[in-house]
């Protein structure tokens, strides 16, 4: 398996009180497939995975497991501090019939050398030897920063199930040495939406992140002209995503800010979890005037904007 185009990152719907609030992802699930995106990666950083329980993580994963098809394949993210409760979660994504799962390094007693890092993801990736193992590197939230070429040159002949890395960093020439290990055998799939286009440059097939929730269809468009050659016409939708993405970086970031964001284009997903801190109604109300003020809503709410429609057509 190698993936292609577009998955999202999606955020976990909750309750006022905290709890979840799964009947959201059927409306959740059908927007997604609507907008072009090819499958989700359920319960990393976006989706809170940390601050749920294993029981609320499974029954997630569950309740996405239900919409997964062919072209819309769900991944979990089974990470922990304790391998021991990643092994838990990784038996149960293999017996749901999860199409691959991932695991970021842990936060805690970090590891700090390759061997460390293989040996924390092998006891993971054992417990689903038939499922595809992706390891998540995101240093900026993990703090696990070895080297992805030294891991990958262990990892290859340590995990058997091992499928590739979802890349979440901006050392895009780290980056482009793991495309290259083995010949490219691995799939090294791009993690930070606001530069996507460099990713796609040095030959990323997938991309997996936050903002595609609810901008998809700016993302497959910005991936159509870039496959068309119309650099500048990517470049333009490029430029788009990082207006998003300041207003996300103003207001507390990808996950407090996106998760309201998401819930104002029409898919309620709720408050966060603590330590996060929802927006309150002040600061939603200030966060919409920002929206409004570079057409966010005019824009991904009219399949027919400019912005959305293939300009070499």
């Amino acid at each position: 398996m190698k993936l292609n185009g577009l998955i999202a990152a999606p955020f976990t719907p909750m309750k006022e009180d905290g709890s979840l609030n799964l009947p959201v992802v059927e409306k959740y699930a059908r927007k997604l497939k609507q907008d072009g995106i090819q499958g989700v990666f359920v319960c990393g950083t976006t989706g809170e995975g940390y601050s749920l329980t294993l029981e609320e993580r499974k029954l997630v994963l569950l309740e996405w497991l239900r919409f997964q098809k062919r072209d819309f394949k769900v991944i979990a993210h089974v990470g922990c501090i304790s391998y021991f409760q990643s092994a838990e979660l990784a038996r149960h994504a293999s017996e749901a019939g999860v199409s691959a799962i991932s695991a970021m390094g842990p936060s805690f007693f970090q590891p700090t050398r390759a061997d460390e890092l293989v040996g924390y993801c092998a006891r993971i990736a054992q417990e689903a030897p038939e499922v595809p193992f992706y390891y998540y590197h995101i240093p900026a939230m993990s703090g696990v920063n070895v080297s992805m070429k030294q891991f990958l040159t262990q990892a290859s002949v340590t995990i058997p199930n091992l499928q590739g890395i979802k890349f979440t960093h901006n050392n895009l020439m780290e980056m482009q040495q793991c495309m290259m290990f083995g010949d490219g055998s691995l799939d090294i799939v791009h993690g930070y939406d606001e530069v996507l286009l460099g990713g796609l440059a040095l030959g990323a097939k997938a991309a997996i992140g936050s903002t595609y929730n609810y901008m998809g269809p700016l993302y497959c468009q910005l991936i159509s002209q870039f496959g068309e050659g119309n650099l500048e016409a990517a470049r333009d939708l490029q430029r788009y995503s990082v207006k998003v993405v300041e207003v996300l970086l103003k207001y507390r970031g990808g996950v407090v800010c996106g998760k309201a964001i998401q819930s104002l284009s029409g898919i309620e997903c709720g408050p966060c979890r603590l330590p996060l801190q929802t927006l309150s109604d002040d600061e939603i109300y200030a966060l919409q005037k920002d929206l409004d003020a570079i057409e966010f809503f005019e824009i991904i709410n009219n399949p027919d904007h400019p912005k959305l429609k293939n300009q070499s057509r």
